[in-house]
């Protein structure tokens, strides 16, 4: 059976938001990751050290603060810890810079602070960047967008294949498409990694 290519934008990502473009990602029930991609990398570990990850947002707290003087740019960080990860955001007026087109220099940096993390603590970092609320808004465009695609393969009967993604945004569609009864994997590799729909069995 053929499988039809997602045509939201153009090569850019631009369109519907410029939110399909090239965190990590997890399984979810009713994902099957082709390739063991990152998907699966953050898969669950087990219990989550909070001393740990309290750890983790401080040194990237610490590193990101030295990055915007650097830059000298002005932000404030709020750290925090959701479910299996240190969450840590920067939020002030002058941060689109940080974040890029679709996100990319935000995933830059985040790689970048994850580094900075596992050289001082020696544990592999699954923490969160997030930049002027940029995941925030995105998480909730892209929810939509997965419900949307869930509905028009649930009518359709045919599976479909959406536009190269990142972990972060393929972790979205899956959940949504999971939340929606269907079943979705991830192929490829990255960047050109995405996500394809399929009709309940």
């Amino acid at each position: 059976m053929s499988i039809p290519d997602e045509t939201v934008g153009d090569e850019r990502g631009e369109g519907f938001g410029t939110m399909v473009s090239t965190e990590s990602a997890e399984d979810t029930a009713g994902v099957t990751d082709l390739d063991g991609g990152e998907e699966l990398d953050d898969a669950d570990d087990g219990p989550a050290d909070v001393g740990l990850l309290e750890q983790e947002g401080d040194i990237a707290a610490d590193y990101i603060e030295g990055l915007l003087d650097i830059a000298d740019l002005d932000g404030d960080i709020d750290m925090d810890v959701e479910g299996e990860r240190a969450v840590v955001s920067v939020v002030g007026a002058t941060l689109d810079e940080l974040v890029g087109d679709d996100g990319e220099v935000l995933e830059a940096l985040q790689e970048l602070t994850r580094l900075a993390v596992h050289r001082q603590t020696g544990v592999r970092a699954r923490l969160m960047l997030d930049v002027g609320g940029f995941r925030a808004r995105r998480r909730s465009e892209l929810a939509e967008f997965g419900r949307t695609i869930a509905q028009e393969v649930e009518r359709t009967g045919e599976p479909k294949k959406l536009r190269a993604m990142s972990p972060f945004e393929r972790k979205i569609i899956h959940d949504a498409i999971a939340s929606a009864g269907l079943r979705s994997e991830s192929e490829g590799e990255e960047p050109n990694r995405r996500v394809v729909v399929f009709p309940a069995s």
